[in-house]
């Protein structure tokens, strides 16, 4: 919706790379024929999706917790309260993994990459919050006036859909 040809041709790219870095393991289970391409990805993840976002604390140890997460123009997007255990350790160590299920093996998503900090309505948002404005049944804008946002910069991103 919101994807440029050069956001998808951006995501294509972080998806072939991550596919073929996959182990062999993942590869058995999810092989070439349920992969999503960028432009099935982004058609299925459109609307808030239940994002299980890992961070690390500040002794190095993993914490995972669901959010909202909102995929604009090929990034994960989510967001929290500015005193939310989450966004601190975010801010020591912007490290994150995260996953998107549905079913029992029918839908995958795995996110690996850093948690970038970025204010939902500024110029560097790239126009994000008109899509929460757009997505969400209540007042975005009134509910979530200060809550702070990052975007995920993937460094690995697989997607997959039994079909």
């Amino acid at each position: 919706m919101y994807e440029t040809d050069d956001d998808l041709r951006s995501l294509q790219e972080v998806l072939d790379t991550s596919y073929a870095r996959a182990g062999s393991h993942l590869r058995s289970i999810w092989g070439e024929e349920t992969r999503l391409g960028a432009a099935e990805l982004n058609a299925e993840l459109q609307g808030v999706q239940v994002l299980d976002l890992a961070t690390v604390t500040p002794r190095g140890e993993p914490r995972v917790a669901p959010v909202d997460g909102l995929f604009f123009r090929g990034h994960l997007w989510f967001g929290s309260a500015d005193s939310s255990q989450r966004f601190r350790n975010i801010r020591a160590n912007p490290a994150v993994s995260a996953a998107i299920t549905r079913g029992l093996e029918t839908f995958l998503v795995i996110v690996h990459g850093r948690a970038i900090e970025t204010d939902p309505r500024g110029p560097e948002a790239g126009g994000f919050a008109a899509y929460p404005r757009e997505v969400y049944d209540f007042d975005w804008d009134a509910w979530h006036s200060d809550a702070p946002y990052a975007r995920i910069e993937a460094r690995t991103l697989l997607a997959f859909k039994r079909r």
